[in-house]
């Protein structure tokens, strides 16, 4: 049986940059050692597969891998996955569509940018900078100890480490021993290492994502990392405001440059996010 598979650019303001993103349409017949077979073969960050060409009560039931194994939610194919959907099943003039993952249901608008609502964001303990600069191959003095390490998450943790400038950022080489100790302590295989220090002034942040233990070195562009950083930055104020709309860069380190837009309003009620990129369709083909 052949299968349609589409491969897009995500978080990309131009086609060949951003993060590259498989798409399998039609995959509700794969088992999940099939599923982790071609995303192997593939090699980008993940790949993403449809279960069914029809939404089910509203929503599109998706499953995400990355070569190491199978993630309940990730940034980058959920606005993927919308843009194909949208681009193959889906009238032009469709606003919105919705991806049922392991997670939980991520709704999607579409357009030129297109914006995902992560869900509702969880912050554990903060973490000794003793553990987090070893892993990065930093001294404690990189770390902007003003701001804490913690992790958090909006459907996948990832450790967010703040960094005091775009020099420490440039700097950072996973000390893999160093690096599991800190994931083993954290609960999380995922470090994003920010600063305010951007590459282009037009941005306000930079930041790159190590996910070693899921056999991602480095990522070029990681929706859910950014998602738990914009919860941070509202619920550390961290650009002095408890809502946040602001430009985060990644991926320059690794010749795949990504854009991506953040927005977080902290309430009474919660604190709601949003991530937000263009996605480019590169090519299509089919597994036979």
């Amino acid at each position: 049986m052949s299968l349609p598979f589409f491969i897009v650019d995500v978080f990309a303001e131009r086609k060949y940059a951003g993060n590259q993103l498989a798409v399998l349409l039609e995959a509700g017949g794969l088992s999940g050692d099939e599923m982790q077979a071609i995303t192997r073969e593939f090699g980008f960050s993940e790949t993403s597969f449809v279960l069914s060409r029809e939404a089910r009560d509203g929503g599109y039931p998706v499953r995400i891998f990355t070569p190491g194994g199978e993630v309940p939610f990730a940034g980058h194919p959920t606005l993927g996955t919308a843009a194909v959907i949208h681009h193959e099943l889906l009238s032009p003039e469709t606003s919105d569509v919705s991806l049922d993952v392991a997670a939980g249901r991520i709704p999607v608008t579409l357009g030129d940018i297109l914006w995902m609502r992560q869900l509702p964001p969880t912050f554990g303990d903060t973490l000794d900078s003793s553990l987090a600069a070893p892993a990065l191959s930093l001294e404690q003095s990189d770390l902007d100890e003003r701001h804490p390490i913690q992790t958090v998450s909006t459907g996948l943790p990832a450790i967010l480490i703040p960094l005091e400038n775009l020099d420490a950022l440039k700097r950072c080489r996973l000390d893999r021993e160093r690096y599991r100790e800190l994931a083993e302590v954290a609960g999380s295989p995922n470090l994003y290492a920010f600063c305010p220090e951007p590459h282009e002034a037009a941005n306000d942040l930079a930041a790159r994502m190590f996910a070693d233990d899921l056999g991602v070195s480095e990522d070029p562009a990681t929706g859910s990392a950014a998602g738990c950083l914009a919860a941070y930055l509202a619920e550390h104020r961290y650009l002095g405001d408890s809502e946040v709309d602001a430009r985060l860069e990644q991926g320059y380190e690794i010749g795949r440059p990504s854009l991506l837009h953040l927005r977080a309003e902290k309430s009474s009620e919660g604190t709601t996010v949003h991530v937000g990129g263009k996605v480019r369709m590169v090519a299509r083909g089919e597994l036979l």
